[in-house]
């Protein structure tokens, strides 16, 4: 299969990519998002392209999704987004409402494009996640979680068409909130 990207056309890495407070896995997740985007011909990451690469760079994650058979039909979906499935989505702004759109000619509309607003704040969400936790990174699954909240967003569609219930993902997360953290919530505490 030919890229529709013509070669020396893809950028360098992002903001986000080179951001030092994600932990490397979801900072190759959000490469392969751009990459994916790219290669699709949008104009922007949107959340189910982060979701399609965080489910492939991060275990964690697809341990919480469910069982490999849900894993297999989530990744089914994503898939099929530049060839049937998704279609509806090229050419147009995902705007969940999770963050304001920002119209052309906004002062902040030109720094960094190639992002969907909701996108944006799903990365936004996940870094304070893990700041909440004392954690200098954020993961795979704070990312997810960030995801899952946001009910109108494109990843929160993909899930639900694959028979994904997000309210059974946010509880298995809230379960083990360190999953998919260096967080050991068993280790000792050192009193100085």
């Amino acid at each position: 299969m030919q890229s529709r990207t013509p070669q020396g056309a893809e950028p360098g890495p992002t903001r986000a990519e080179t951001d030092p407070r994600l932990s490397a896995v979801l900072a190759s997740a959000v490469a392969g998002a751009r990459r994916r985007a790219m290669r699709d011909g949008d104009r922007q990451i949107d959340t189910a392209h982060l979701l399609h690469s965080l489910m492939e760079a991060d275990p964690d994650v697809r341990a919480t999704l469910g069982d490999g058979e849900q894993v297999v039909r989530l990744f089914g979906y994503l898939v099929q987004r530049s060839i049937g499935y998704g279609l509806q989505w090229q050419g147009t702004v995902e705007d969940s409402g999770a963050m304001p759109l920002l119209r052309p000619g906004h002062p902040g509309a030109g720094k960094e494009t190639g992002w969907s607003p909701s996108a944006a704040a799903a990365m936004e969400a996940a870094v304070e996640r893990a700041e909440r936790r004392g954690e200098r990174h954020a993961v795979g699954i704070d990312l997810l979680a960030a995801l899952v909240a946001d009910a109108d967003c494109r990843a929160v569609e993909v899930l639900r068409r694959a028979g994904a219930d997000e309210q059974v993902i946010v509880r298995r997360i809230e379960e083990d909130p360190y999953a998919g953290t260096s967080v050991d919530p068993y280790a000792e505490t050192s009193a100085d």
